[in-house]
């Protein structure tokens, strides 16, 4: 059965005037596209609505039901939509975002602060937590949506991502190291082999970056020691300053305001990890979590452009 909204609202006006032509002025539609709604509504029923003559339009039994029901229904049904369409409009409400440590100091701060600014009404609940337990929120749909280290391909595929940003691996290590010191009075930018024979302080297995990071070493064939694996970038800095090694993080760990004693190097060639904005597959945001997934990319753009200028 096939009958529109239409249809049943050219009913009602038929019902209620006993007269094709007036009712057509209620609905907007000329006397002959009445009829044919008319017909079309009888013909999905199978059943007679109204006894047509050249004077007259009565209702038939059948459609004396359904001219007293109708109008609660399409009441209902008006009132329904309507409050979907207020809802889709709603500028007043939580979303809930999920992000790695690293990943909320560098780009959430401006985030909220935007938002605020933009869309007051909209209160942001963000969950600061490690990679793992931000795939795990956002699958269970305990938040509606995350921000994420570009995950392995069997997690990719349970997702619908979007890339935020590339964010090139670094290295950290001390103003008087060997990798910044001039060679024959030449400053020469390092490449990763330079890197073989180092003691490494790395972020633990539980980082996003901590598989990306691996990969890189092996592909790049760096012989290397890892001394230390820390939960926190802002350890391992410390521990590059008390002389433990030498540290490889994504650029965005390296705070605005900089590391004092300590110099930040980009080996070549550059190798780069994807920041993505994550949700459930096939999941459609709802308005306000769909108005904060494009405050983050408006957000994110312009911190870039920020830290690009320091």
């Amino acid at each position: 059965m096939n009958i529109s909204l239409k249809q049943l609202q050219v009913f009602r006006a038929v019902a209620a005037e006993r007269n094709f032509s007036r009712a057509g002025e209620l609905v907007g539609l000329t006397q002959p596209a009445v009829s044919r709604a008319i017909n079309e509504l009888e013909y999905q029923l199978d059943l007679r609505l109204f006894d047509r003559t050249t004077r007259d339009v009565q209702l038939t039994q059948a459609g004396q039901i359904l001219a007293q029901r109708l109008p609660r229904w399409i009441d209902e049904l008006e009132n329904t939509l309507n409050e979907l369409h207020s809802w889709a409009h709603n500028r007043v409400g939580k979303v809930r975002l999920a992000s790695s440590p690293t990943l909320s100091a560098a780009l959430m701060p401006h985030c909220l602060a935007l938002c605020a600014q933009q869309e007051p009404g909209l209160h942001v609940i963000l969950l600061d937590r490690i990679q793992e337990n931000v795939l795990n929120s956002i699958l269970t749909g305990e938040v509606d949506f995350g921000i994420i280290v570009e995950p392995d391909s069997a997690t990719m595929r349970e997702l619908d991502c979007e890339t935020l940003l590339t964010d090139p691996f670094v290295v950290v290590c001390p103003e008087n190291h060997p990798l910044v010191r001039p060679k024959n009075g030449r400053h020469k930018t390092p490449g990763w082999s330079d890197l073989s024979g180092s003691d490494l302080i790395l972020l633990d297995r539980a980082s996003g970056s901590r598989r990306l990071i691996d990969e890189v070493l092996s592909r790049q064939d760096v012989r290397h020691q890892v001394v230390q694996e820390v939960g926190h970038v802002t350890t391992g800095f410390e521990m590059v300053r008390a002389g433990l090694g030498i540290n490889v993080v994504p650029s965005l760990a390296v705070p605005e305001t900089g590391l004092p004693g300590l110099a930040v190097v980009c080996p070549r060639p550059i190798r780069h990890r994807r920041v993505m904005l994550a949700r459930q597959k096939n999941k459609t945001l709802a308005p306000l979590a769909s108005t904060l997934w494009t405050i983050v990319k408006l957000s994110t753009q312009q911190t870039m452009q920020r830290r690009k200028s320091l």
